[in-house]
């Protein structure tokens, strides 16, 4: 690898790409090493504990590189991890505004996947419960942070790594963290996964809602008393068959009722019965349309009740002229070291939602290249590991951000 410039001097920009390269191809051992560390530290979004020990590991590696440590730390959910990293070179860089490095380490499965997913790294790929979503992409930002220092001796500007818990079940007790971080950064790069196996980056995200339609019916015996009773299941039939015309594919709207549940016995016409919906959006603005198609709902039978609850709770990360900004530097970066680096939108949410709707730049799949998140083939291509970690230490120190 080239040597660090001295006296303060940067070397050129091309040179400087190639070099983090070379750093993150020749580090890719010692990424593997930590990488498998994290894996075989299993963190379910609902084991405290378990996300503790993960965050004081994770805490202790970014410490090796520079970093200042802080814990976010919640009664019952995992604790957050956030880590600073000064700039060095002269007091107008440190007063620069930071970049945002976001991700979770949370995963969605369960403690002892590992018996039947166990960490390995065979067919060119790396495999593991949570490899691809989201540990891949935390152990490259840790190699992106070393890179720059290894290259350059210091930082361009501040950074910022913010690392949730409770990502995969909609970022209930981090959402006021991130957007609180993020309000004072001047952009985020989010370590999500990439897009599909050619590794696109993620310039838009739809927003995702949950909405509950609880329906109360009047109870009675079904062969006795029949038209005594109200079925609350009937009616709930009929509200569903009315709610998913709300579905709108032209405009990136869909609703989906996901849980049905109601009655007690075949023989009894139930009082009680409910859906729980599951939302998409691709459009701010269509949070409104489904909030009032919702909550415009109205019992065909008049006996019976109909209570609505719920709303879009992670906004769209819309693909907006900021977006592009940092898709297009990343792009041209990329293409200084020699792969074209394409853009995609998915239908999935992450903690990137909350920061673009801020109208913070936030640019998102910067993570792993792979497929099988939250399925039993999740894994990662190992060659794109060292390239993908070259790239977001580029973007970092990209005079563009």
């Amino acid at each position: 690898m080239q040597k660090k410039p001295q006296s303060g001097l940067r070397m050129p920009e091309s040179g400087a790409v190639l070099a983090g390269l070379e750093f993150a191809t020749g580090s890719q051992p010692e990424m593997l090493s930590v990488l498998r560390g994290l894996v075989e530290r299993e963190t379910p979004t609902s084991d405290k504990p378990a996300l503790d020990r993960c965050g004081e590991y994770l805490a202790g590696h970014f410490e090796r590189v520079g970093g200042k440590v802080k814990f976010h730390r919640q009664p019952r959910a995992g604790n957050h991890l956030e880590v600073n990293f000064a700039a060095n070179g002269g007091a107008g860089r440190a007063k620069s505004a930071p970049i945002l490095l976001l991700g979770h380490f949370d995963t969605v499965w369960e403690r002892g996947t590992l018996a039947r997913m166990p960490y390995r790294v065979a067919d060119g790929r790396v495999w593991g419960p949570g490899v691809f979503d989201m540990k891949s992409g935390v152990t490259m930002m840790m190699f992106a942070m070393a890179g720059l220092h290894a290259v350059h001796g210091d930082l361009r500007r501040p950074v910022t790594i913010l690392l949730t818990t409770d990502e995969e079940v909609g970022s209930a007790t981090s959402r006021s963290i991130v957007e609180s971080v993020a309000r004072r950064c001047a952009a985020v790069l989010v370590c999500e996964p990439a897009q599909g196996l050619d590794g696109a980056v993620k310039t838009w995200r739809k927003g995702v809602g949950d909405y509950t339609i609880r329906v109360t019916g009047k109870a009675a015996h079904s062969g006795v008393d029949f038209e005594k009773g109200a079925s609350a299941i009937a009616e709930l039939a009929r509200q569903i068959t009315a709610i998913t015309g709300f579905t709108d594919l032209q405009r990136g709207v869909t609703v989906n009722p996901g849980i049905i549940s109601g009655g007690t016995r075949s023989n009894v016409i139930a009082a009680e019965a409910l859906t729980e919906v599951d939302v998409r959006i691709k459009k701010m603005s269509d949070a409104a349309y489904l909030e009032k198609k919702f909550h415009g709902l109205r019992a065909f039978d008049r006996r019976c009740q109909v209570e609505v609850s719920g709303g879009v709770n992670r906004p769209p990360m819309e693909r907006s002229a900021k977006v592009l900004r940092l898709y297009r530097e990343a792009r041209r970066l990329a293409g200084v070291m020699g792969f074209d680096l394409q853009e995609m939108g998915t239908g999935g949410g992450s903690d990137g939602n909350f920061t673009a709707a801020l109208g913070i730049p936030t640019l998102d799949g910067l993570g792993g290249v792979g497929e099988g998140a939250h399925a039993l083939n999740e894994s990662i291509l190992l060659a794109e590991l060292p390239r993908r970690t070259a790239l977001l230490a580029a973007m970092i120190d990209s005079a563009a951000l």
